[in-house]
């Protein structure tokens, strides 16, 4: 059975056949990946939902989506349909924001753009001590945000605040103007009209993907508002798309309030986030 999907879903040109195949079924099943090797045969009933969402995940619709899982650093996030899909790369800048906070008392970090809440929530997680505030506006993205935020504190993590807000809005978080230590931001940064695989064109939301003409006028608009929340010495990172290693510094460096811009590479070295720190 797994055999048949895997080549089902590698004619569908899905990246991952049998991974994808065998994280479907264990989902359908209720048991780890790993468990299945200890399977014969799975019930009659098992094997109609399994085949359904094979035929969803030929068509497409993203492997998350139908588990209603996204795994990121120590935590799995719930996610759906109107939520951006958490990468594995975006892991690399939540470690590096935790290297940053390192050794603060009581640091104050604001995720801008914070969709799932993968970010925030692992910050949170991690390092405890943190203040943390998730700033989303999309309506739909900002339910999830939400839900995930309530399952950690449930957790038992430390709460961190959901706030529905637009990262280029002047009038963002005043009260924190100058008192940030670290903001960190994936925000959309596909340039208009630029190719992307079914999954994200079909089923990513809009304002999480597209970022204007050179895909960085909304990080334009980001850096104004960090620029102000951050204190003197403040650090900042944003995500950016591989082709960006170059412009997303530049335009950085361009601001003016930013010293120490450096761009950092993802695990298969290509540019993935640039930081900086405020002057």
């Amino acid at each position: 059975m797994l055999g048949d999907a895997a080549r089902r879903l590698t004619d569908a040109g899905v990246e991952s056949p049998r991974v994808d195949a065998e994280l479907l079924l264990a989902s359908v099943l209720g048991v780890t990946r790993g468990r299945l090797l200890t399977l014969v045969t799975v019930p009659d009933d098992v094997s109609v939902r399994f085949g359904t969402l094979v035929d969803q995940r030929a068509d497409r619709v993203p492997l998350q989506h139908l588990t209603g899982r996204a795994p990121f650093r120590f935590l799995e996030l719930a996610v759906g349909p109107g939520v951006f899909v958490p990468r594995p790369e975006t892991e690399q800048l939540t470690g590096w924001a935790l290297e940053r906070l390192a050794g603060s008392d009581a640091p104050v970090v604001v995720d801008l753009g914070a969709g799932s809440g993968a970010i925030a929530l692992s910050l949170a997680h991690e390092f405890p001590a943190a203040r943390v505030t998730a700033v989303e506006r999309d309506p739909g993205a900002i339910e999830w945000t939400r839900h995930n935020a309530t399952a950690r504190a449930e957790a038992g993590d430390p709460a961190v605040e959901v706030l529905d807000g637009d990262m280029t809005d002047p009038g963002l978080l005043r009260e924190l103007d100058g008192a940030v230590d670290l903001v960190v931001s994936n925000p959309p940064y596909v340039p208009d009209g630029a190719g992307v695989p079914r999954e994200v064109a079909d089923h990513d939301p809009p304002l999480a993907l597209w970022g204007g003409p050179d895909g960085l006028a909304v990080v334009r608009g980001l850096l104004v508002t960090a620029a102000r929340l951050l204190r003197p010495g403040g650090w900042l990172g944003i995500e950016h798309a591989d082709q960006q290693g170059s412009a997303l510094p530049a335009v950085v460096r361009a601001h003016g309030a930013f010293t120490e811009v450096e761009d950092h590479p993802d695990l298969a070295g290509r540019p993935r986030f640039t930081t900086a720190r405020r002057r």
